[in-house]
């Protein structure tokens, strides 16, 4: 198990590296074990990797699906390489020991060893490692609209680090591009030009007085909105001609993306009748649904059962769980890891909590398939 990680950390898996090495060791791994895996690979060095323990098929099947890549290491120094992978105290260190490798790990070996000890499962287990999750889903997506045959699930385990909580809700993210332009001339004569950067900053006013309708959700509170990055202008005599933000939108279950576009667009409509020379448009980069498992739900209740947690929760952030509700199945976040180790200098994970995530996999298994 711990070789396993220590393999997939050192697969660098970054956006500008590619998840088709981590792939392969995964494939590998589940070949030795003998079981049938398949990678699929485009773009050169992006890939997906899929496995599936054949049954009886007297039950529905149990999904386990995971993310390949992970986020860059930063410029920060980290005490121990980012993709060294090295045991210390307990403790394996990487980029991605815990957002999603070690849960990755904790879901293979459980599989393996399933299989290993020879019970007979009444309904299929699927594996899947996709690539692109911190990015935009483009692994999920691609296995989504693959038509690749998939069992009917009883249920669909993702095994991000929650510590071991079981996460039934997070938010969605609404991804937003806003762009105003205006006329470059050397900054020596203002008057002859338009400012794009002092047209977002009526764009910034406008943002910050805007409320987004909805109600708090229970575990989730509030939406949010947030601008996070800023880019415009050439040099420092002359007005700049173009500017351009990103607005981060987190949505809650039953908000209309549609629809917070559509307030927006009005947004920049009414500047324009405002501000003659105000031009400004949107475009929308990335857009993902809330996901919200009813708790209350048999498959919700017997993973708890299996996992020996007493009440589910609710995260803020998103993961690929919208992408597969097209399956019509329940769908359960849950996985060994610290969720304040995501994207941090020093990412860790430890191996007592994988030897944790592996023993609850196995008996969340043996719960649903025997």
């Amino acid at each position: 198990m711990k070789a396993l990680l220590k393999q997939l950390i050192q697969a660098r898996s970054t956006p500008d590296v590619g998840e088709a090495a981590a792939a392969e060791v995964i494939a590998v791994h589940f070949d030795r074990c003998g079981i049938d895996c398949q990678v699929d690979r485009w773009e050169g060095n992006r890939a997906n990797v899929t496995a599936q323990v054949k049954s009886s098929g007297e039950r529905p099947a149990l999904f386990f699906v995971c993310h390949l890549d992970v986020v860059s290491p930063g410029e920060e120094p980290w005490h121990h390489g980012p993709f060294e992978a090295q045991e210390v105290n307990g403790k394996i260190y990487g980029r991605g020991a815990a957002d999603m490798k070690g849960g990755t790990t904790a879901a293979i070996a459980a599989i393996c060893e399933t299989l290993a000890s020879g019970v007979d499962l009444k309904g299929d287990i699927f594996f899947a490692a996709t690539a692109g999750e911190e990015t935009y889903s483009e692994g999920v997506i691609r296995l989504m609209q693959s038509g690749m045959s998939l069992p009917a699930p009883v249920g669909i385990v993702i095994p991000e680090p929650t510590d071991f909580a079981v996460i039934t809700a997070h938010r969605g993210l609404l991804w937003l591009e806003i762009t105003t332009r205006g006329k470059a001339v050397h900054s020596s004569m203002p008057q002859r030009g338009i400012n794009a950067i002092m047209s977002m900053k009526l764009v910034l006013d406008a943002l910050e007085r805007y409320d987004i309708a909805c109600q708090p959700h229970p575990l989730l509170g509030e939406c949010s909105l947030s601008v996070n990055t800023i880019a415009g202008g050439q040099g420092r005599n002359i007005v700049p001609d173009h500017c351009c933000i990103s607005v981060d939108v987190r949505t809650l279950p039953g908000q209309n993306h549609d629809a917070i576009q559509c307030d927006i667009e009005r947004l920049l409509a009414q500047l324009r009748t405002e501000h003659p020379q105000f031009d400004g448009s949107l475009a929308v980069d990335r857009s993902v649904g809330a996901m919200e498992t009813d708790a209350d739900c048999p498959f919700v209740r017997t993973f708890c059962s299996a996992a020996d947690v007493d009440l589910t929760d609710a995260i803020g952030f998103t993961t690929d769980a919208p992408h597969l509700a097209s399956l019509g199945a329940p769908i359960v976040i849950y996985g060994p890891g610290q969720p304040n180790q995501c994207h941090q200098v020093n990412e860790h994970i430890s191996v007592a909590d994988l030897e944790q995530g592996v023993d609850v996999f196995k008996r969340v298994i043996r719960t649903f398939l025997t």
